[in-house]
């Protein structure tokens, strides 16, 4: 009998592998990899973003043949879109999908635009059966560098939210366990978060585990609302995930806290109870249950974590700038009786994190030595939080262990991520789970408390409104386009006219120095000019035509649950500026 995998250990990381610009870029990245082979659980599939070069792609290759055999280095737009996956078991088919809308070349100095960003996708066989399949999305989104309205790129990243979902949509219509993994630059339930949850059949994995956790950092407007305390950093890792801007990171220390880091120096360590204000979740990973009818039994998480959080051991810096989400799905199998087996996971859910790591910097950090008989260390104790979970010491592991607040039912039975297909857009339906087959009953009674369903009111977790939230924001950035390419097409005419009045200037006048400054001048012009010409005849044009797109199929999706009217099935050119 064809030993299939109980479980599905996964990890997704964003390396910070810019090529001249990332520190100790070659260091850091070949540790990840040697972190990756001793990694516990095992990880059968790893998704790495923000890995550039086939330089650092080849050297966390050799570090984990022997546990990851299988592997693919995505290549994309000008410089490659940083995104690479390995698997335990062979990947038969991968593709590299571009999002339509990713930035503009006249940022060039964020360089989105010249990486070509997008999905790479691998579809990964462990079992011989039809429907033992995981297909993979790693995805590395645009980054906002700006909040709240001025938030310029706002559009880009929900129309790739819009994109990932239709891609992870067909996947789960294949019948293949789905994941998706990767940095998506977005707070949980936000706009783009939830895009994806109610237009594809998955569930963000974190938040199946911990409900309850936060919606960004401790100063964004939704987690105020949510009048909670600011949490610790060592909060913040357990329950919220926040693997981004958190103290824990010595690449988010000050110029002189990371001058006390190096080779033969002190160990820096510091309180875990520190407040953290800005530690938040922006890597992600989802996914599905697969085909419960064909697989008998569904794919469930049972752990999720942060990891990756250990140090270089030499240079003493943080691997990389954001840490690791580690996540684990076990297939949970129907019994004869047609019902699913009970999970009997640990009666307590911990999280380790190594002494060195587990303490976090404050504003002024302190060295101490007290007995210079023994090895430098500044290590401080910490205290536990009012209203935060609390930590324990084990001497013989040298680890921190706290107990994570998971829901009853979530540890006892699982959750089921697997939803069904969204209905016909002519025949908006609520989707009715009592009649499932005989052997999903089970399944499906106790899941359907964690799934949407679409009605003529539209879904609950995603409303008509929603939609109009998104129209607004195209609608605004089309109109700033079509300003950015007006003003560019005039630059580009009013460029050719200075040079041409430039040359007639240059031949009536006497004195060689002004001719050769208006020479000068105006070639300079002209160049410029011709390049925003360039940018106004090509890249807005084609631009505008994407968000033409992206505009028709929320319309369309909104149309389809009753909550507008439908796009017109039949646009020419001349409909350009109606929208």
């Amino acid at each position: 009998m064809e030993d299939l995998p109980t479980e599905i250990s996964v990890i997704t990381l964003n390396c910070w592998g810019l090529k001249y610009i990332s520190k100790l870029r070659r260091e850091r990245l070949s540790e990840i990899g040697r972190q990756l082979a001793i990694a516990k659980p095992q990880p059968h599939i790893v998704a790495l973003q923000e890995c550039w070069t086939q330089e650092d792609y080849n050297s966390i290759r050799r570090e984990t043949r022997f546990i990851l055999p299988y592997g693919k280095f995505y290549h994309s737009g000008a410089f490659g879109g940083g995104l690479a996956i390995f698997s335990k078991w062979p990947i038969e088919e991968s593709s590299m999908f571009r999002y339509p809308l990713n930035g503009r070349p006249t940022a060039f100095w964020r360089g989105d635009w010249f990486v070509g960003k997008g999905v790479a996708h691998a579809k990964i066989r462990y079992g011989s059966g039809p429907k033992h399949v995981v297909e993979v999305f790693n995805t590395h989104t645009h980054a906002p560098y700006k909040h709240g309205p001025n938030d310029s790129y706002l559009c880009h990243r929900l129309a790739q939210s819009w994109e990932m979902s239709k891609l992870l949509r067909g996947a789960a219509e294949r019948g293949h366990l789905v994941l998706a993994m990767g940095d998506f630059n977005m707070n949980p339930l936000s706009l783009e978060h939830r895009i994806v949850e109610a237009h594809a059949p998955v569930r963000d994995t974190w938040r199946v585990l911990h409900p309850d956790s936060s919606v960004g950092p401790a100063d964004h407007p939704a987690e105020k609302a949510r009048r909670r305390p600011i949490p610790t950093a060592e909060y913040n890792i357990m329950e919220n995930g926040a693997a981004s801007d958190g103290p824990y990171n010595t690449w988010r220390w000050s110029k002189e806290q990371q001058k006390l880091l190096g080779p033969g120096k002190p160990e820096v360590t510091v309180p875990a109870d520190t407040i953290d204000h800005r530690g938040k979740r922006l890597d992600y990973v989802f996914a599905n249950s697969g085909d419960i009818s064909a697989l008998q039994g569904a794919w469930i998480p049972t752990r999720t974590a942060v990891g990756m959080m250990m140090r270089h051991p030499e240079l003493q810096c943080s691997l990389s700038d954001h840490f690791a989400i580690e996540t684990t799905l076990t297939f949970r199998p129907l019994s004869n009786n047609n019902t699913p087996l009970q999970l009997q996971p640990p009666k307590r859910l911990s999280a380790a994190i190594p002494r060195a790591d587990s303490e976090i910097i404050t504003d002024s950090l302190r060295r101490t030595n007290p007995n210079p008989n023994k090895e430098k260390e500044t290590h401080i104790s910490p205290s536990p939080s009012p209203g935060h979970p609390s930590s324990e010491t084990d001497s013989h592991l040298e680890t921190r262990t706290m107990s994570t607040h998971i829901p009853t039912y979530a540890l006892q039975n699982g959750t089921f991520l697997h939803i069904p297909s969204h209905p016909s857009p002519r025949h908006s339906i609520e989707l009715d789970y009592t009649r499932s087959s005989p052997t999903t009953t089970g399944i499906t009674k106790d899941f359907t408390t964690h799934t949407h369903h679409i009605s003529n009111d539209s879904s609950p977790a995603f409303p008509s409104s929603a939609y109009d939230e998104i129209l607004s924001v195209v609608q605004k950035y089309d109109r700033r386009e079509r300003s950015q390419m007006s003003w560019r097409g005039r630059h580009f005419f009013a460029a050719v006219a200075i040079w041409v009045a430039s040359l007639v200037g240059v031949w009536f006048n006497s004195y060689n120095y002004v001719s050769f400054i208006l020479i000068l001048v105006s070639s300079l012009w002209l160049v410029a000019g011709t390049i925003d010409g360039l940018l106004s005849l090509l890249f807005f044009k084609s631009e505008l035509r994407a968000l033409k797109e992206f505009q028709w199929e929320v319309m369309n999706v909104k149309a389809s649950i009753g909550g507008g009217v439908a796009p017109p099935q039949d646009e020419g050119e001349g409909d350009e500026r109606s929208w």
